[in-house]
Parts: structure tokens; C-alpha cells; sequence
């Protein structure tokens, strides 16, 4: 992986032409993105081997259903693929599954989803434009009494499962990605990509013409001290995303 800024931190881009070994920076970042997806493919868990060379939405989750690409499927109910149009200019990536996605099958249908709908409304975003999925496609959980509490994914269990995100993003081609949390932009950026500080930039991406983060919906409900506060931010991101809908359609009609 390239880390970027901590390469600036170490020198100064204004002395990197003066190092002849620099001379090899550009062919370095050039190829990196394309190294880190050799690594995902490469490493002993992996959910390459199961994802079809199809570009058919409906094929590659058929066949994502029999993925043991990684350890969190011998516990998840069932695999939660992306849903929405094939054709979608706008795709929304969250970090994982919970409780009532993993039980019904379908992404972003619990409390968080009905948050997201809520916001994406007052926002003026119409979520059947739109193609929503995980960076994860299974539930990773641990257990407390009786209920099934969500657990953060690991960074290999992100990269395990990277193949199935690029598969979606390859056949659907969108304008814009939306990225919930920071699971998913760092899923798609790179570990040094931070929320608090880069969320509403919009940055080019190669899965799309450009790429936005913002908070994840359930993290809102995770601060009931703070939720109005918190939520009036995120409608507020998301009526940049709508704004930007807009303009990237006006550029494709003129």
C-alpha cells in the first residue's frame, strides 16, 4: 500500500526531485491500487475464487451466496448482497450487515436503513435510484444474552471480501459512490482516509467519476446525546450528494 501523507510527512514533496530514488514515485502510485487488489486475490482468505467473471448482477449474487471467501459465513444466516438498479448513477457502500439485514436477507433494512430513508428523503434522494451494499456481506456479531450485537470487521475481513464490492462497481459503472462510515471509504481509500476531516470532499475515484464519505447512520443512533446535532450534519451531506446528483446529470445532457 502507498501511504501518501506519511510519505509527505517524512519529506517534503519539494525535495523528492532532488532524491534520485524519487524517480520512481510516480510509477510507484501509478501501480499501486492495481498491487493492493494482487494482494487481496493472492492472500490465503480471499473471496476471489468465488466471484464469477460476469459483469450480471444477478449472477454474482447467486453466486455470492456460496462464498466462504472468509470465516464469517460459517455464523451470518445468509450472505446480504447490494440491491437497486443495475443501472444506478449513485451507489451507497456501508460497512457490514446487522442483526435485521443478516435475519431478512436485505441491505440497510434495519434501524439504520429506516434512518438513512428518512434523511435521504429530506435530503430530496430517491433511494430506488440508487444501488445500496456493504463493504462486508456477512454479519459479524457477537453474543450478549440473547442478542446478537454487531462487531467491527477486521482489515483482513474487508480486504477478504473487497472482490465482491469491485465486482458490484465494475458492472454497475456509477457516476458517484457514496461511502457510510469509515469502514467503507477506507474500504475504497485507503486506511488513511478519515471521516472527521474529509467527509462531503468529493475526490475521483477509479470505480467512478467521484467518490464522497460520510457518517454512517447507525454510528447517529449510537449518540442519543447528540443525535439531533449529529443527524442535521448528515441530512446536510447528503443534500450535497443530491446537489451533486444534479450537476453530474446536467454534465451528461449537455
Amino acid at each position: 500500500r502507498v501511504k501518501l501523507k506519511a510519505m509527505k510527512a517524512e519529506m517534503p514533496v519539494r525535495h523528492w526531485a532532488t532524491l534520485p530514488e524519487a524517480q520512481i514515485i510516480p510509477n510507484l502510485l501509478a501501480k499501486a491500487g492495481v498491487r493492493v487488489v494482487d494482494m487481496a486475490k493472492n492472500q490465503k482468505t480471499s473471496a476471489a475464487e468465488w466471484v464469477p467473471a460476469t459483469k450480471d448482477l444477478h449472477l454474482l449474487k447467486t453466486a455470492a451466496a456460496k462464498c466462504e471467501g472468509c470465516e464469517l459465513y460459517a455464523r451470518a444466516t445468509q450472505v446480504v448482497f447490494g440491491e437497486g438498479r443495475p443501472d444506478a448513477k449513485v451507489v451507497m457502500v456501508g460497512e457490514q450487515p446487522g442483526d435485521e439485514e443478516d435475519t431478512k436477507g436485505h441491505p440497510f433494512v434495519g434501524p439504520a436503513g429506516r434512518l438513512l430513508n428518512k434523511a435521504m428523503v429530506e435530503a430530496g434522494l430517491d433511494r430506488d435510484q440508487i444501488y445500496v451494499t456493504n463493504a462486508v456481506k456477512h454479519f459479524k456479531w457477537i453474543e450478549r444474552g440473547k442478542r446478537r450485537i454487531h462487531a467491527k470487521p477486521s482489515g483482513m475481513e474487508i480486504s477478504s471480501c473487497r472482490p465482491w464490492l469491485e465486482a458490484e462497481l465494475a458492472s454497475i459503472q456509477p457516476e458517484l459512490v457514496v461511502c457510510l462510515g469509515a469502514t467503507a471509504a477506507q474500504s475504497l481509500m485507503g486506511r488513511e482516509f478519515r471521516i472527521t476531516s474529509e467527509r462531503g470532499i468529493f475526490f475521483p475515484h477509479r470505480w467512478a467519476k467521484e467518490l464522497v464519505a460520510t457518517i454512517h447512520p447507525s454510528a447517529i443512533l449510537r449518540m442519543p446525546e447528540r443525535y439531533e446535532e449529529e443527524y442535521a450534519l448528515f441530512v446536510h451531506d447528503l443534500k450535497l450528494i443530491a446537489a451533486k446528483v444534479k450537476e453530474l446529470d446536467a454534465a451528461a445532457r449537455a
